[in-house]
């Protein structure tokens, strides 16, 4: 009686672990007048990782404006897909074959063998292109969604609360920063891909957890790390680069000189790290806590 009575605690135990909210990333940055709140996105999430905590939820009440990567406007245009595929297409009558390396080429034809995959339909597009459109086939595998995005949820939430969303970049921007990766570049991005696939559901497993129980360290363990020892050039052009461009965004907010509280809400990874913006705000002599 007393294994089985262990037994039922232990199921009921993982179950409310399961519905607890994830812990938020979530910054809260001052100066004299005004504060700045930084949040931690997942770009693809699950209908499971609802509700949010309500610190989430009193943040979003509490500011008159929120800035995402993108604005939700140009997220949500309808030529927004048609304009990444003709960057993603080639034009200079060279194969995917052609232009990256015969071990990324070897790794992409073993990917598309395992599953099940025509590797010549991909011979038109760009690497970095394969990249994000193995990252996303996979991703759905396991049930992730873009749609459940914590960016899409609280572009949707800020419309509800009518406060005015903008986007820190252009998606214009974001499209000419992957297609602007010199050939070496791209098949680092490619590759770095690949690897990933490797053990994409253990990766994104320990990604997503660390993310859930807002732990910063494994965070930049799992996801920053590798990729900043393999790849550092890559690493600065898709990570540093950006946090470095939108870092003067975030000063000039917080010197509105009418107080005015902003919500930020940026992938997780551009916040951890010393390359991260909680660090970069920090070194700027501003004050910021991290909310729990």
């Amino acid at each position: 009686m007393k294994r089985i009575l262990w037994a039922c605690c232990l199921v009921l135990s993982n179950a409310v672990a399961m519905a607890q909210a994830p812990v938020p990333l979530l910054w809260k940055v001052s100066d004299a007048d005004n504060s700045l709140y930084l949040l931690g996105s997942f770009h693809m999430l699950k209908a499971s990782d609802y509700p949010l905590e309500p610190r989430v939820e009193a943040t979003l009440a509490d500011v008159q404006q929120v800035f995402f990567e993108v604005a939700p406007q140009e997220m949500s245009d309808p030529s927004l897909p048609a304009k990444m595929m003709q960057a993603a297409t080639r034009t200079d009558g060279k194969t995917l074959q052609q232009v990256v390396s015969p071990s990324t080429w070897r790794a992409l034809q073993q990917y598309a063998n395992k599953n099940q995959m025509d590797v010549s339909v991909l011979q038109g597009l760009k690497p970095w292109f394969v990249g994000v459109l193995l990252a996303l086939s996979e991703g759905q595998k396991l049930g992730l969604d873009p749609a459940l995005g914590l960016d899409k949820y609280l572009m949707e939430r800020a419309a509800k609360a009518g406060k005015p969303a903008q986007g820190l970049e252009t998606a214009d921007a974001q499209i000419t920063m992957l297609d602007s990766l010199d050939a070496t570049l791209q098949d680092d991005f490619l590759q770095d891909t690949l690897r990933e696939m490797g053990d994409f559901k253990g990766q994104f497993e320990a990604l997503h957890a660390a993310w859930r129980q807002g732990n910063v360290a494994d965070l930049e363990r799992t996801a920053l790390a590798p990729m900043r020892d393999q790849y550092p050039v890559l690493y600065q052009r898709v990570n540093v680069d950006r946090n470095k461009a939108w870092l003067p965004q975030l000063e000039a907010l917080l010197r509105n000189p009418n107080r005015h509280n902003v919500l930020v809400v940026v992938g997780a990874l551009h916040l951890v790290g010393n390359d991260g913006l909680v660090r970069m705000l920090a070194d700027k002599g501003l004050r910021v806590e991290r909310l729990r």
